[in-house]
């Protein structure tokens, strides 16, 4: 205990310094979707690996090759594998995390130059891109690192590190660094792995700490249709052709209604009611309606039912139109009548649904109802990209470490959520390792990932990196 006392007041004394290292993680441009910033991405890895090395990590840049983006072949940004002691009597503990960042520019519209820290001292927020999503979050860890090497202080338990910089554009390497590391038994990064904790998502609301325990999949599909041999004039073949747009619009319509059903047959239909165990994790959350609306920015929540929106967001599928490739989109006015057409949408999984069982329901419903059409044209549905959802074990003492370290720092119990987006590599660590992982959010709902004028609140980051320290005592008290 007084370990972690000292701990904490350590964290409190140096809050500047760690402000000040993450304002120069977020000066580094890492944008790993754009080829023109691929150096900035590598420079990012190799600045976090000194960061590393300087507090006592044993590390390994690992080369994951070469890909094809933009019209060039660039080099992958290094996978920074890093591990921490080899006591036989502590529990080891993987952090994951990654460096690379959305674009950012002013222009898009914010306040300030993206990449150069503000500090808002009358709101408490720390402002750049990166700072949430997801620098931050591993630079509490490296804060963490320091105060015990600076205290002089044995950590609590092993630790190991995965950081890669490629998760903003589609982790590639990723899954299979892991899964030859795992190969490697003894000789890995990833021997005695007991449990992992990810910190790349966000509280439910402003007010609560969250565990996530649950993340759902993904199927992205698109409806193509093609009919005239190129675009045609409306004034010359309207009511003349069957037209794509037509054909596809109808389609689109019959995928899902407005209260959110699916209307695929058997999509829904696949997922058992929630227990009424689980159901009273949903009417206990820290969370209402008007939380909703106000993330939304309207009012226009599906129910007025907590329980009812927060299951359609976490652990009901759902079904969004996104697009229309080839139609016309621009300012003005164009008569044309598009000759291809193609409708994108994605259904967003749970357990025990996977693309594989999914795929063959969408295509089988859309051939039929396009045959009702009786249209000329040409119909194809192509599946593009996709993920299999995640679900672990609440009452693991994962997340009972998790749960006690967060009522110590916040004095207060954390919501348990499940993620209505995809993090991938979950699902990978899980199933490569065998063990439980935890998602132990530091960010708010309002930190703007991905958006304009990103931020990381002050106290979400200091108190966030106390809770992570404190998981980790929590995480050596249970062995």
């Amino acid at each position: 205990m007084a370990a972690r006392m000292r701990f904490l007041e350590y964290i409190d004394q140096n809050a500047d310094g760690f402000i000040e290292r993450l304002r120069q993680a977020v000066r580094i441009r890492s944008i790993s979707s754009d080829a023109r910033r691929r150096e900035d991405v590598i420079a990012m890895g190799n600045w976090l690996n000194d960061q590393l090395v300087s507090l006592g990590v044993t590390t390994k840049l690992v080369d994951l090759g070469t890909h094809e983006m933009q019209g060039q072949t660039l080099q992958l940004p290094p996978a920074i594998l890093g591990k921490l002691g080899e006591a036989k009597n502590k529990r080891t503990v993987l952090i994951y995390g990654h460096y690379d960042v959305q674009p950012a520019f002013k222009s898009d519209g914010w306040d300030t130059d993206p990449f150069e820290l503000v500090i808002d001292n009358e709101r408490g927020r720390l402002i750049g891109r990166g700072a949430t999503d997801d620098k931050g979050p591993i630079l509490g860890w490296l804060n963490v690192l320091q105060a015990h090497q600076s205290l002089g202080l044995d950590m609590p338990v092993n630790l190991r590190f995965c950081f890669e910089g490629m998760e903003e554009n589609g982790s590639e390497g990723l899954d299979e660094c892991i899964v030859e590391e795992v190969k490697k038994g003894k000789d890995g990064f990833f021997d005695g792995v007991d449990c992992v904790c990810i910190s790349d998502n966000y509280w439910l609301n402003t007010r609560t700490p969250a565990l996530t325990y649950g993340l759902r999949g993904i199927a992205y599909f698109s409806i193509n249709i093609t009919g005239p041999g190129q675009d045609l004039h409306s004034g010359l073949f309207g009511r003349v052709v069957h037209e794509p747009m037509t054909d596809l619009i109808k389609l689109m319509s019959r995928l899902v209604d407005n209260d959110g059903k699916i209307l695929i047959p058997g999509v829904d239909e696949m997922v058992p009611p929630p227990t009424p165990e689980e159901l009273e994790l949903y009417m206990r959350m820290d969370y209402t309606i008007g939380d909703v609306e106000e993330a939304a920015g309207g009012a226009i929540a599906l129910s007025e039912d907590k329980a009812t929106v927060l299951m359609g967001r976490m652990r009901h599928p759902s079904l969004s139109l996104h697009g229309i490739e080839g139609a016309f989109s621009d300012v003005g006015c164009k008569t044309v009548i598009p000759s291809k057409v193609g409708g994108k949408f994605s259904i967003r999984l749970v357990p025990p649904q996977t693309p594989e069982k999914v795929i063959p329901l969408v295509q089988t419903y859309l051939e039929s109802e396009f045959a009702k059409l009786n249209s000329k044209n040409k119909m194809s549905v192509e599946y593009l990209h996709g993920g299999k959802p995640w679900v672990a074990d609440v009452k693991h003492w994962n997340f009972e470490a998790a749960k006690r370290a967060i009522e110590t720092i916040y004095k207060k119990t954390p919501d348990y959520t499940r993620e209505g987006g995809s993090i991938p590599v979950t699902l990978t660590f899980a199933e490569a390792l065998g063990v439980n992982v935890l998602l132990l959010p530091m960010g708010r709902p309002d930190d703007g990932a991905h958006s304009t004028n990103e931020k990381l609140d002050r106290s979400n980051f200091i108190e966030g990196t106390k809770v992570l320290g404190s998981y980790l005592y929590e995480v050596g008290a249970a062995a």
